[in-house]
This record gives structure tokens, C-alpha cells and sequence, in this order.
């Protein structure tokens, strides 16, 4: 019994496009809520952690790798968020990136693409990490971070939008 077949590169394209979505509305500036936070991250991250269940050649030193560069990127992901600002718009928590997230963005890129380089050199098949996981928890890793400055703010979230 077969399981739900998607092209990798259309997955790829789907995930560029919401990825370039998300980044252009948090230039010009957006609501906070919750389910914006979150929801995006946490179905990037599952489609990442799916894929890593669905390898059958995973080996220990891919797993090590993996759960090391999932830290890594959540960890760079929050320093991301410390550089995204928060203001109060019409009562309601807004965020929006600037110089310095841009700056943070390139120095992430720069780190992660030298801890891939020095994983596969140490032994991890260069296909163990998916990269909608590395996208998934570094966008993670912003939101626990613009959430609970925000939390700190006392400005109250925006409500969700309901569709």
C-alpha cells in the first residue's frame, strides 16, 4: 500500500513561495497572532520530520546530525527574532523585520551552510536533513522568540484572522 506521492520540486516551490510570502509581509509590517506565528513553522517542521521517518537509510551519525543542526537552527532562528520589531498599531502587537534581521538572516545562512559543509564531512549522508526542517524550526525558533517579547510587551496580540 502506497503512500501519497508529491513531487519534490513542486513541495520545493510551495514552500519558496509561502517562505518569500511570509518574509515580504513582515518587511512591510504585520499583525501579531498566534496562529501566524506558529502554524507555518510547526506544518514546515512536520513535513521535515515526516520525511527524516520516511528514510530508510538514516544512520546514527545522520540522526546526531540532524538533532544538533535542528538545535542550531532553532537557536539562530531565535536570534533572528531579538532582531524583529514590535510596535503597537491600532492596539495591537505588529512586527516587522529590519537592517539588523537581514544581517541576521545572512550570518544564519552563512552558519548553517558551514555546519552542512562540516556534517557531511563528519560522516552525514548529504540527503539526511531536510530542508524544510532546518526552515521549519528556524522559523520556530523567531516565533518562541517575537511571541514571548511580545507577551513581555503587554500589547495584546492582533486576533486571528478567520477566513
Amino acid at each position: 500500500m502506497g503512500g501519497i506521492y508529491v513531487n519534490p520540486w513542486l513541495l520545493a516551490a510551495i514552500i519558496a513561495v509561502v517562505v518569500i510570502a511570509v518574509v515580504i509581509k513582515r518587511m512591510i509590517g504585520e499583525p501579531v497572532n498566534t496562529r501566524d506565528l506558529f502554524v507555518a513553522p510547526a506544518i514546515l517542521t512536520g513535513i521535515g520530520v515526516l520525511s527524516l521517518v520516511k528514510m530508510t537509510d538514516l544512520t546514527g551519525t545522520d540522526l546526531t546530525w540532524v538533532i544538533t543542526g535542528a538545535a542550531l537552527g532553532a537557536a539562530l532562528g531565535a536570534f533572528r527574532g531579538a532582531t524583529v520589531q514590535l510596535v503597537d498599531k491600532g492596539g495591537v502587537l505588529w512586527q516587522r523585520y529590519t537592517g539588523r534581521t537581514f544581517l541576521a538572516v545572512i550570518g544564519t545562512l552563512a552558519i548553517t551552510a558551514g555546519f552542512s559543509i562540516l556534517a557531511v564531512k563528519m560522516g552525514m549522508h548529504e540527503n539526511a536533513r531536510p530542508v524544510q526542517l532546518s526552515i521549519g524550526v528556524s522559523f520556530l525558533g523567531e516565533s518562541l522568540i517575537v511571541g514571548r517579547r511580545g507577551m513581555a510587551s503587554g500589547i495584546p496580540f492582533a486576533p486571528s484572522r478567520t477566513r
